[in-house]
């Protein structure tokens, strides 16, 4: 038979000439361009200069030119010498060399400008010259020399790898001008700002640099040379931006009626309508992507009949379905890769649009709302549910996709088998049918493991907001076990969905091998004859089918999975909004003297409480008035300040507010930054105003002694900073606003007295003179200045009117002001008595004088997360695979895997073999052994299927538990100082996204790597036993994939673990926000908030995009390599002499290779995306490898149970800081606190009191010195031994969630009568039995539903019950009034008479009628004696003091005139 490659190849002797020719064009047009180049040089030689390229691409194609031309000069030597070869040819290797030479010198003069297109044409024609010679030489028939093949095959390698260079040089031009361009035009911006105005390439990009993702490579290119920061990555699209996505969906989005009623529809409706374009591009991808797909199958059988000889067209038939095979190949390719790119935009966008959404709806809950929704619970909305729809988009097209790949399926069968196809579509149904349950069970799981989730990280969040006074009270691990049994919830819910998903997995893992025993079985019953072509057209078929099918379990949980996150969040969205209506805001006018009124209001926190928390509130506020509010504890307070801001829900009656507002919440909400930053909360600086208030606000002094002034990193909720400084910094942002009219609530409570007059006076009486000012106060000595006097009780305004004119008028003012005067007659008395009285004082040996700073910088407290760099350690994996079961089953799984493999490939060998070619062979065996063979093998595979999924669900599930356990334990169990440094948000974003990302994403990626690394030896093992030649390419192959791998992936995981970081920032702005949400409410700056919250989430969006740009980038490339191997071993198969060949063998072969390059791409792609996922838990062991507190219990040196019995404290030159980068706090004290003494620690703000009391119970280690306790060590003992046996009354008030009793006795060691007992000795026994549930009543998040003083008498019940030796009050009554404070001395006095009492307090009243008196200044001590002592002593520090409080007591005014 006549060859068809005869009328293509031309005789070998002519290919020199051909090579030559080639070769003398190149080379005449490079000449001409040099010669081009000097004209211009010339003409333009003013300065102008290159730098000069290192870039490693650049020197591999340099370095290969020159190889090539030493190569082809030794190959012409050799001919010269040795071989004696033809004159042509001999000139064709001396061109040849000559030609790569010059090549190599003119890319050297290149430098970073783009390759032309003549070298990018001549290297592509090179390499299919390469080619053509290499098959010329085979197809004659003649006597070949090695070094002709040589020379050809490395003419192959050479032009493959220089036509991959191809796509890399314009790239790389347009990196140059990316990273300069913002540094030219605008020379003083900073390198952040810079970078920020730097957009995306993509957005310019040309069509050939689309197609081929050639935009990234500058990227991926840098990755290379540096480790990639943020700032090198651009700013995605305006378009694509947070802002711009948002507005565009809250056009979209429809409302119910007008009201906030989303549906799950709706919700779906808006986001697909915001990034429409993409996902409509996907859409149309995904189609031709699938149509593509069925081009190999439908034509399978005609290849197969070629092969066997049957040339039904043209005696080039052969070539033309290579040539068919190859474009279908790249159209997948090409489609498949943009399907996937354009899906994954379309999820980065509509994450950024439901992180917006969610964070504004939290901006506009009002608190009532917020009770059924905790902040654990909104962040879990933010950090788990959207981020889901961002995976989700890789499925959306799936289930249409499925039908069409079915649809197409059932034709390439019906063509090929006949009516025995028919039995596939109700196999398939039945298929279907037996997911449906599993599919059913997934939806109930998912739903339940989110609200499990939600009540973990509730409860987590409160933890770690809480987890100060948790190590005080000795309680970290009683709440860490809640945490467990929470997770252990949660892990009940996780392992029936993973056994799920593996029993559905298997289902749709087998169904292929189901439904192809099903038709061929059918085909036999039928007497339908089976041929090889055709069955490899069915098997063809049935593997482009698996992929869908094999993808729908993980489809379905998708899909399910999505269902539960937008239907939650779609409830989120629906709770209603905080009533705009509460407040009526009138813009002042220069003639309005009105500034507050309010009409009958009647408010209430609870909607269905019988009794509201503010009735019948009735009055008016003139411009420039100063207006107090008193009452005690729980009488409305707060509450009236809430309702003029309007949060607190309106049930009858007006409220006027005239002009702007600014509010100081009773609980300082401070931001994580610098306190600048914090002051001007938005606005701009002007330096004379900041100034002045930073002097009003006597922040001066303490800015001195921050190490960058004000500059410094503030921690989070304020770590670094004293209660009394965070509340001025609150009052400097409240000043710095300049409102109209201000509302502070009790600020000068956290303050010492001196301090609070100081305020006073230039605050509210002076740099607020002209200003409205409404303050609530327990300070009765403030009330005289006030032009009106609110008196509260039970919600009512019982007194209104100046002071004078209501004192007498009426007993709730008496009441107060009658505790206020007790309290100064203490004073008094003791004054009187010191006057009268000789004794001699005993001052404390002088402590060593404060050294001068020594100039050293000092670092900021709160650091920049910590980022691993370089690649994921191989010690990370061993680690994980070790957590389970010390990795012994991980072997178990690859030799399972294996051995199905094996069976898969036998079981279409079978099959393959016993089919004949054609009709008029006969079949070596009987169709019932056919069948009954085949069936065997498929149902030995599908066991093997079933024990692999359920090995994996088992051994991710071990590793999930393990490595949260481990991580939570030594989180629960690391130092305070790790908690002072690291903001919340860092340790919700492991225990929520990476724990979800090690619960369900790894285990089927390791899953998956196995499979296809496996699947990929078994294609190459058929492929090389068809035809060996098919190594030739395989091998360069193989070769440029590993290196394109190692290309891409430094890139690619410094931009997954920069999106990893950037995710906290997020997390911890959101729950930042949701904390103060009241006071930016009060300042209208809800949009600034919100701005904020979008930069952060166009941070994450531009390294998402980016991440996913750098896959496809390398994807492409692997799937276009391995598409020209598909080709190349075709061609090899086609033109090998007819009878050398088995058709059948070879077509099985080419059925395989038709998923090679999915394969191959989507195993390397799969690889990245593990190193990626495994940053995860890289970032998860960071933490389990965080050093520990001290042992809770040493049983060495166990205390007996009796200690401490007399409570005695021994300070011996005691140094204390908080971290080694930041000052000392304490310097050198030494001193004793008596046992059974109650002791008093006064001084100004920031002397180091807390610090001293924290030391007390090592929540900070001292750095010198000893502290005993009845002589005993307390460095010696556990700490949970010396934190039972201490008791504390913390500075700021704590209650969890919960109920009362839970909130009073979280260890459940006490009785209901002992609990009853205690909430009558601290004042609250009534206002719970007024409760329905009593002691079982709730107490929502951070006890919100409870004033702050109420929270401080739950603290007092607690070591009411504790009744420990030694009792620590930390300004314990800093939230009351002087009569609940009265109250709460005289219970202290009853009840803890013969225990040692260490008093912290701003009020001289608490502490004057202490045994002794501690005084601090700066970290040292000053003065250490008996009240009356140093009382004696008018100069004493001490006297002063008092002297202070009581002058400003009775007038603050006169406050400034004492000291």
């Amino acid at each position: 038979m006549e060859n068809p490659l005869d009328f293509l190849l031309i005789q070998p002797i002519y290919l020199p000439l051909l090579s030559i020719l080639l070769n003398l064009v190149l080379l005449l047009t490079l000449f001409g361009l040099w010669v081009y180049k000097k004209m211009e040089a010339c003409e333009n030689s003013d300065g102008f200069m290159n730098k000069r390229s290192t870039k490693m691409y650049d020197k591999l194609v340099v370095m290969c030119c020159v190889s090539l031309s030493v190569f082809y000069s030794v190959l012409s030597l050799l001919s010269c010498v040795r071989w004696h070869s033809d004159v042509w040819t001999l000139f064709d290797l001396l061109l040849a060399a000559l030609t790569w030479g010059t090549i190599s010198m003119y890319l050297r003069g290149l430098h970073d400008q783009k390759l032309p297109y003549l070298l990018r044409v001549w290297w592509v024609f090179y390499f299919l010259l390469s080619c053509y010679r290499l098959v010329v030489d085979f197809k004659k028939q003649e006597l070949v020399s090695v070094h002709s093949v040589v020379s050809e095959l490395v003419g192959i390698c050479a032009g493959l790898f220089l036509c991959c260079s191809c796509l890399w040089k314009k790239g790389e031009g347009e990196r140059t001008n990316l990273l300069e361009e913002p540094l030219l035009s605008s020379a003083e911006s900073s390198e952040s700002e810079a970078s920020d105005e730097v957009t995306t390439p993509f957005s310019k990009a040309g069509f050939l640099s689309l197609v081929s993702f050639s935009w990234m490579s500058p990227l991926v290119t840098l990755g290379n040379e540096k480790i990639i920061d943020s700032n090198d990555v651009p700013q995605v699209d305006s378009s694509d931006r947070a802002e711009n996505l948002f507005r565009v969906f809250r056009s979209k989005l429809e409302w119910d009626d007008g009201e906030r009623r989303i549906t799950t529809f709706k919700l779906v409706k808006a986001l697909f309508l915001s990034v429409w374009r993409d996902i409509l591009l996907s859409f149309l991808f995904a189609f031709v992507y699938t149509m593509s797909c069925y081009v190999a199958p439908y034509l399978m059988d005609n290849f197969v009949q070629y092969l066997n000889g049957q040339r039904q067209y043209s005696k080039y038939q052969g070539y033309v379905l290579v040539t068919i095979f190859f474009v279908a190949k790249l159209v997948e390719c090409q489609t498949r890769r943009h399907w996937y790119f354009r899906a994954g935009k379309a999820g980065v966008g509509m994450k950024a649009v439901l992180v917006s959404m969610i964070y504004e709806k939290g901006l506009t809950l009002p608190c009532h709302s917020k009770q059924g929704h905790t902040s654990g619970e909104i962040i879990n909305l933010m950090a788990v549910d959207a981020d889901r729809l961002d995976a989700f988009t890789w499925f959306m097209h799936d289930p249409w996709i499925l039908v069409l790949q079915v649809s197409l399926a059932l034709w390439i069968l019906y063509k090929s088998l006949g009516l025995g196809s028919i039995v596939t579509f109700p196999a398939f149904i039945l298929v279907m049918l037996a997911n449906y349950p599993f599919a059913k069970l997934e939806d109930k799981f998912q739903s339940n493991l989110m609200k499990s989730k939600d009540n973990r990280m509730k409860k987590t969040s409160e933890v770690l907001l809480n987890m100060r006074i948790l190590k005080l009270q000795g309680w970290e691990m009683k709440f860490l076990s809640k945490i467990l049994d929470l997770r252990h919830v949660e892990a009940g819910w996780l392992k029936r969905f993973v056994y799920n998903s593996a029993a559905m997995s298997s289902v749709l893992w087998t169904s292929p091998f189901f439904i192809s025993a099903t038709a061929f079985g059918a085909c036999i019953l039928l007497k339908i004859p089976l041929e090889s072509g055709k069955i490899l057209a069915a098997l063809a078929t049935f593997g482009i089918l698996q992929n869908p099918v094999y993808k729908l379990p993980e489809t379905i949980s998708m899909f399910v999975q999505v269902k539960v996150s937008l239907g939650r969040i779609a409830s989120f969205l629906c709770l209603d909004d905080l009533q705009k209506d509460v407040v009526e805001r009138v813009t002042t006018s220069g003639s309005s003297e009105m500034a507050l009124k309010v009409s009958n209001g009647s408010f209430s926190w609870d909607d269905s409480s019988p009794i509201p928390t503010l009735r019948d509130v009735s009055f008016e506020v003139s411009h420039g008035m100063n207006v107090a509010v008193c009452g005690t504890v729980g009488s409305g307070k707060s509450s009236l300040l809430s309702s003029i801001l309007g949060e607190v829900p309106k049930i009858s009656g007006t409220v006027k507010v005239f002009g702007s507002k600014a509010y100081v919440a009773q609980s300082p909400w401070i931001q994580s930054g610098k306190v600048e930053d914090n002051i001007l909360f938005g606005k701009p600086m002007e330096r004379e105003w900041y100034q002045r208030v930073l002097e009003a606000c006597s922040l001066n002094k303490d800015l001195e002694l921050l190490p960058f002034h004000d500059q410094t990193v503030i921690g989070e909720r304020g770590i670094n900073l004293s209660g009394g400084q965070k509340q001025r910094i609150q009052i400097a942002r409240a000043l710095y606003q300049n409102a109209d009219i201000y509302l502070f609530d009790d600020p000068f409570s956290a303050v010492d007295a001196h301090t609070g007059s100081h305020l006073f006076k230039e605050v509210i009486l002076g740099i607020l003179k002209d200003k409205t000012v409404v303050y609530v106060t327990h300070q009765v000595e403030f009330l005289p200045e006030a032009d009106l006097i609110l008196v509260m009780k039970e919600g009512k305004i019982t007194q209104a009117g100046k002071y004078n004119e209501i004192l007498d008028s009426g007993t709730d003012l008496m009441e107060l002001v009658g505790a206020h005067t007790d309290a100064l007659a203490t004073v008094d008395t003791y004054e009187q008595g010191c006057a009268t009285s000789e004794s001699t004082r005993n001052k404390e040996k002088e402590a060593p004088k404060l050294e001068k700073d020594s100039g050293k910088p000092r670092g900021q407290l709160v650091q920049q997360e910590e980022r691993e760099k370089g690649k994921v350690g191989f010690t990370v994996y061993k680690k994980y695979m070790a957590l389970a079961y010390g990795g012994a089953v991980i072997p178990v799984i690859l030799l399972v895997e294996i051995l199905f493999q094996v069976l898969n490939i036998g079981s279409n060998y079978w099959i393959t073999w016993v089919t004949p070619v054609s009709k008029d062979v006969e079949p070596p065996v009987s169709g019932f052994t056919l069948i009954l063979v085949y069936v065997v093998l498929t149902i030995a595979s599908s066991l093997c299927i079933l024990v692999r999924t359920l090995l994996v669900s088992m051994t991710g599930f071990k590793i999930a538990t393990e490595l949260f356990t481990q991580m939570h334990l030594r989180v629960f169990r690391a130092s305070m100082s790790f908690f002072d440094v690291t903001p919340m948000g860092r340790i919700l974003n492991r225990a929520s996204t990476d724990q979800s990302v090690v619960d369900l994403r790894l285990p089927g990626l390791f899953a998956y790597v196995a499979v296809a690394f496996i699947n990929i030896l078994g294609i190459m093992g058929v492929m090389i036993q068809v035809a060996w030649q098919v190594l030739v390419i395989f091998i360069p192959v193989v070769a440029a994939s590993a290196w394109y791998r190692q290309y891409y992936i430094s890139a690619a995981r410094e931009l997954a673990r920069l999106a990893g970081i950037s995710r906290s920032p997020l997390v911890h702005h959101f729950s930042e926000t949701l904390s103060g949400v009241t006071t930016i409410r009060s300042f209208d700056q809800e949009p600034r908030f919100l701005g904020d919250i979008m930069k952060l989430s166009d941070r994450l969006s531009r390294l998402s995009f980016h991440s996913g740009g750098a896959t496809e980038w390398l994807c492409f490339r692997l799937e276009l390599l391995s598409t020209i191997a598909f080709a190349l071993s075709l061609v090899i198969v086609v033109a090998a002499p007819e009878g050398t060949v088995n058709p059948s063998f070879a077509g099985l072969a080419i059925t395989y290779a038709l998923n090679l390059n999915s394969l191959q791409s989507n195993l390397v792609w799969a690889l990245c995306e593990l190193e990626s996922k495994m940053i995860s838990v890289e970032r998860m062991l960071q933490y389990i490898d965080i050093p520990s507190e001290p042992s809770l219990v040493i049983e060495s040196t166990r205390p007996e149970k009796s200690w401490p019995s007399r409570g005695e404290i021994t300070i011996n030159n005691l140094q204390v800081r908080y971290g080694p980068h930041l000052p000392m706090v304490l310097h050198g004290l030494t001193c004793t606190f008596p046992g059974g003494l109650k002791t008093g620690i006064v001084g100004r703000t920031g002397s180091g009191k807390s610090t001293l009391i924290q030391t007390l119970f090592r929540i900070v280690e001292p750095t010198a010195g000893e502290i005993r306790i009845d002589g005993i060590d307390i460095l010696t003992i556990g700490l949970h031994d010396l934190r039972s046996r201490l008791s504390i009354i913390p500075q700021d008030p704590t209650m969890f969630e919960g109920t009362v009793r839970s909130n009073l006795d979280p260890l459940e060691e006490y009785t209901d009568d002992q609990i009853w007992e205690a909430l009558d000795k601290c004042q609250l026994g009534d206002e719970v039995r007024k409760k329905e549930l009593k002691l079982d009543s709730p107490v929502s998040e951070n006890g919100q539903n409870w004033s702050v003083g109420q929270r401080q008498l739950v603290c007092l019940g607690r070591v009411l019950l504790k009744r420990s030796k030694v009792l620590v009050l930390d300004e314990a009554t800093a939230s009351v009034d002087t009569a609940t404070d009265n109250l709460i001395q005289e219970t202290l006095r009853q009840h803890f008479t013969d225990c040692t009492v260490i008093t912290i307090a701003h009020r001289i009243s608490s502490v004057i009628d202490s045994d002794m008196v501690l005084l601090l200044d700066q970290g040292l001590i000053k003065e250490h004696d008996s009240p009356a002592r140093l009382l004696e002593d008018k100069s004493s520090s001490f006297s002063k003091l008092v002297a202070e409080y009581t002058t400003s007591s009775r007038n603050p005014n006169s406050a400034e005139a004492v000291t």
